[in-house]
């Protein structure tokens, strides 16, 4: 067998040999949903439909981003998903695909949110051509459309957290990875389960985000770190 067989080999077998891929594509999973979120926070006014109107009419080129940005979000933590499967279900198979379906279930349901986003910009740019709605009415759906967008992408949340906690606990229970991040994932876990009570993370935000970046964030430059360093022996 020639040196380049055994390399390729050697790395197929390890469970982190896709640890860059994983590290690009988390990455990347959390700077657009991030970017996402803090554009629909300057532009959505939660009490002030007429003024979240405006913003949206006047920035509509971003507004269409954000659709964009979330589906792009969504996509990378679906490869993600596959390939966190494949490199812990030598840890334990049952619980690894317990996690990628609710991480998986997760995704959808961002995905299912992203139709009361269109439904917005949809009624804001052409509901008063059907005669539907009086003029000043509209503002007031399109709002309540981002309103329930909303509380769906919160429902996905409760879903990633259970998520992240049987991560958390597939990396305390792996050989490869440091526990230490199974320790912050499992935080990051909690942290969005929080979101099960509405009133229980609208009273801690914004700072309920800061254990779930954490945590995410450990893992991504982890991922990232031990795929530069195994580059070159692939």
């Amino acid at each position: 067998m020639s040196t380049a067989v055994m390399t390729n080999s050697i790395a197929e077998s390890s469970p982190l040999f896709r640890a860059d891929i994983a590290g690009v594509l988390y990455l990347t999973s959390i700077l657009t949903g991030a970017a996402a979120a803090f554009v629909r926070w300057r532009l959505v006014i939660p009490d002030n439909a007429t003024a979240t109107a405006t913003n949206i009419l006047a920035h509509e080129p971003l507004f269409r981003m954000l659709l964009a940005a979330d589906l792009i979000s969504a996509s990378c933590y679906v490869a993600v998903t596959l390939l966190f499967y494949e490199m812990f279900k030598r840890v334990n198979r049952h619980l690894s695909l317990l996690t990628a379906f609710l991480s998986f279930l997760s995704c959808a349901i961002v995905a299912f949110g992203c139709l009361f986003h269109v439904a917005a910009l949809v009624v804001l740019r052409g509901a008063q051509y059907l005669n539907i709605l009086s003029v000043h009415q509209l503002p007031a759906l399109a709002l309540a459309c981002l309103k329930l967008r909303a509380q769906v992408y919160n429902i996905s949340l409760v879903f990633m957290g259970f998520s992240c906690l049987l991560i958390g606990y597939l990396i305390f229970r792996s050989t490869f990875l440091p526990k230490i991040v199974g320790a912050l994932m499992a935080f990051a876990g909690l942290a969005w389960l929080t979101f099960m009570s509405p009133a229980l993370a609208a009273h801690l935000s914004p700072y309920i985000v800061a254990p779930g970046l954490l945590g995410e964030g450990t893992l991504t430059v982890w991922l990232l770190v031990i795929g530069a360093l195994q580059g070159p022996v692939r």
